[in-house]
Parts: structure tokens; C-alpha cells; sequence
């Protein structure tokens, strides 16, 4: 029998997760503050429900937006069995060895998972996993992480899953920043959107980025696969611990910038590739 798995979450992530695991054979029970959601589950084979028959499975899935809801979802905890809560959420790396010992007293194991990848590439099973905590808890979940996504690295003690996810972020969030930029330089040159994107992937400049995010910056047309209020919040935890270890970010300034312009736009729950909105609106002289 293969474990049963809880999923707190059922948004964008969540929801990619659960799909994964049904379609390995893993029985799944979630849970989410939308009802639509716990529909969705319901219909793909999984089951829709409230937190008390959730905890009841033996692995429970965290997919939950930030570090507070993460904290709270531990303080809600019952008093565990020796299994494990993994969390695939962006946290503040700061905060979770203090999480990880609130889990420990009430007898849960916490592992951070946090992944690379949109929705959209773990859907497809692309993802890659930050896995950090207890070795032996870790290795565990293997079979589990070996379903969800291509590999999964081991990176240390907890804190250490977010600190590896939030580098990689600041790095992809501003190959994302380079790409609309230059699209938008192109479209200010008259250069067809398109035409240019395709010869831009036949150049060195070309990037995963640019194959993902790139026809949705053609086409202005912005699903969320990774929305722009979640990256302006892992952008905001890169910047604070900048500033705590003293280390100076100009381009991830910059970029947060532009983020901030699009929730200043309603825009929050678009594709992080609708960075190119702001971009578009600033002129020379702003």
C-alpha cells in the first residue's frame, strides 16, 4: 500500500502536486480555503476535505503561500505519530529551524522541499527539489520526490532548502527581467515580437526562460503558471536577508521595482512574465 498523502494548498503548486501523485497511484486527500479547489480535486481522483481527515494521512504536503501560514499550519498540527510535514512553500530560511522544533513537539518531522520550476513544469515533471532537514526523515520521502519531479538534491540542515530555493530565484527572476526587457527594446525598434523571440533562442543569449516565459511576452497573454505576487514576496525575503548579511543587490532592487509597479497595477495574480508590462509603461526619463 502506497502512503497516503495530505496536501494543505491547492493552488497553483498544490494542485500540480496532487495531479502527480494520483496519477502515480498515491491515494490524496487536500485541503484549500477555495471550494472550487477542493472541486478540482475531487474530479482529477482525489479527495476534497476539511484539515481534521487531512492530518490523518501519513505524509502531509505543505503548499501554502508563505512562512506565517506555514507557522500556523504547525501550531494547528495534532500531536503527530512520527510522520512528516514537507514543505514546498518559499519561507524565510531564518524562521524554520524554530518551526521545525514547534513540529518536533508535537511529534512531526518537518522537511523543506521547495522546488524549481512554474506549475506548469511540475505538472510535467520537471521539477527540481531543495530538500533539507533530518537525513534519514529525508531519505523517506525518495520514492515520493522521485514521482514529483526529474531530481531532488539533498542541501543540509532546515533553512538550507530556502536559502539554495531563494538564490536560484534571484537568478531566475532576473533572467525573466533581462528577457522583457530586451523585448521590449526589440518592440521599440520595430522589430517583430515574434520573429525576434525566435531568433533571439537561436543566439547565445538563448536560456530555459526564454522558451518558457517568452511566448507569453509575444503574445501579452499571462496564465499564471508563477504569479507576480508570488515572486514580489521572495523577492522581498532575498532583499531582507540582503540587507541582514550586508550585502548589496542592485539588480534585485531593480527588478522588485518592477514588480512593485504591477501590483500597483492590479496585476498581482498574473504570470511573473507580465514583468513586461511594467517595463513597457516606464519612458526614459522614469
Amino acid at each position: 500500500m502506497k502512503e497516503r498523502i495530505g496536501i494543505f494548498g491547492l493552488g497553483l503548486i498544490g494542485g500540480a502536486l496532487a495531479r502527480r501523485l494520483i496519477a502515480a497511484g498515491y491515494p490524496v486527500t487536500g485541503t484549500d480555503p477555495q471550494p472550487a479547489r477542493l472541486a478540482e480535486l475531487d474530479a482529477s481522483g482525489g479527495t476534497g476535505a476539511q484539515a481534521a481527515q487531512v492530518w490523518q494521512s501519513d505524509v502531509i504536503l505543505s503548499a501554502v503561500f508563505d512562512t506565517d501560514q506555514l507557522e500556523g499550519l504547525v501550531a494547528q498540527a495534532p500531536i503527530g505519530r512520527g510522520g512528516a510535514i514537507v514543505s514546498f512553500s518559499t519561507c524565510d530560511p531564518d524562521r524554520m529551524p524554530g518551526i521545525t522544533v514547534q513540529a518536533r513537539a508535537k511529534g512531526w518531522h518537518l522537511i523543506e522541499a521547495p522546488l524549481s520550476g512554474s506549475s506548469k513544469q511540475l505538472d510535467a515533471g520537471e521539477a527540481v527539489f531543495f530538500v533539507a532537514g533530518d537525513l534519514d526523515e529525508t531519505s523517506r520521502l525518495d520514492s515520493i520526490l522521485q514521482v514529483l519531479g526529474r531530481a531532488h538534491f539533498f542541501v543540509g540542515p532546515v533553512g538550507n532548502g530556502n536559502r539554495a530555493k531563494l538564490a536560484v530565484n534571484l537568478i531566475l527572476g532576473l533572467n525573466r527581467a533581462a528577457l522583457a526587457e530586451g523585448m521590449v527594446f526589440a518592440e521599440s525598434m520595430e522589430l517583430d515580437p515574434a520573429a525576434f523571440l525566435e531568433l533571439a533562442q537561436n543566439t547565445a543569449a538563448q536560456s530555459q526562460v526564454m522558451a518558457v516565459k517568452g511566448p507569453m511576452m509575444v503574445a501579452r497573454r499571462f496564465e499564471a503558471q508563477g504569479r507576480i505576487s508570488q515572486s514580489a514576496k521572495d523577492f522581498g525575503l532575498i532583499r531582507e536577508i540582503a540587507r541582514t548579511s550586508g550585502q548589496h543587490l542592485p539588480f534585485a532592487e531593480t527588478y522588485a521595482a518592477m514588480m512593485a509597479d504591477c501590483l500597483r497595477n492590479s496585476e498581482g495574480d498574473l504570470d511573473n512574465a507580465a514583468v513586461i508590462l511594467a517595463i513597457a509603461r516606464s519612458s526614459a526619463g522614469g
